[in-house]
């Protein structure tokens, strides 16, 4: 039944949760970092670092996750130790860099170019008038994106599993080849995503609202 295997697995269960949020939230965090920084070689006027970030959208865009995930734990890792966190935490956030990448690209195109002109009028430098007028704006206009890429990483996240991970999809894994109730096993495990799924949909519609709040007052 598949009462009676959630109720009997149901602390490995939300301990995988755990760390499968871990591994999610650290995953993005860096992937945001990767992102902007590609973001600023894409709109760059120097065609090298163009390039660059063309070369690594495209890449990363053009092969499968789980293969990105093999090469880093099992290639990189053979030089640098890397735990199966970090392993599956950067082969992610290198996944959704460069997703992220074109969300921030295109939330900065965004942004009216006589702001910035306006700015640099003013006497401000264009890193400046970067980091205090176009990003804020376009960090909040990318909000509904990243959080919807936020999601995708976290269902992505089930792919660490094949590296020995006891994340969700990984303990589900176990738990199927210990009690031979494969079925009612994968169920519970997508229980959990589901819920997880849910919670930060509703979480970052309740933040889409309040920067909508806060965007009207300031109006």
């Amino acid at each position: 039944m598949i009462v009676q295997i959630f109720l009997d697995t149901y602390e490995v269960f939300i301990y995988a949760a755990v760390l499968t949020l871990r591994l999610t939230m650290t995953s993005l965090l860096i992937g945001i970092i990767i992102g902007l920084i590609m973001a600023f070689f894409r709109i760059s006027k120097n065609k090298w670092l163009n390039k660059v970030a063309m070369v690594y959208i495209g890449l990363i865009r053009g092969t499968p996750l789980i293969v990105q995930i093999a090469i880093l734990y099992f290639g990189i890792a053979s030089i640098i130790t890397l735990s199966q966190f970090w392993a599956g935490a950067l082969a992610l956030a290198i996944h959704s860099g460069a997703y992220i990448a074109e969300i921030f690209r295109g939330s900065i195109q965004s942004i009216d170019r006589g702001q910035m002109e306006a700015a640099q009028s003013l006497g401000m430098t264009y890193p400046l008038a970067m980091r205090r007028i176009v990003l804020p704006q376009a960090f909040k206009f990318s909000i509904p994106s990243l959080g919807n890429q936020f999601i995708i990483g976290l269902k992505d996240s089930s792919l660490v599993a094949y590296v020995g991970m006891a994340d969700l999809w990984g303990s589900g894994l176990s738990e199927a080849a210990s009690n031979y109730r494969q079925l009612d096993t994968y169920i519970v495990v997508g229980f959990y995503y589901f819920i997880l799924v849910m919670l930060f949909t509703y979480l970052l519609r309740k933040l889409e609202t309040r920067l909508d709040i806060d965007s009207r007052k300031t109006t």
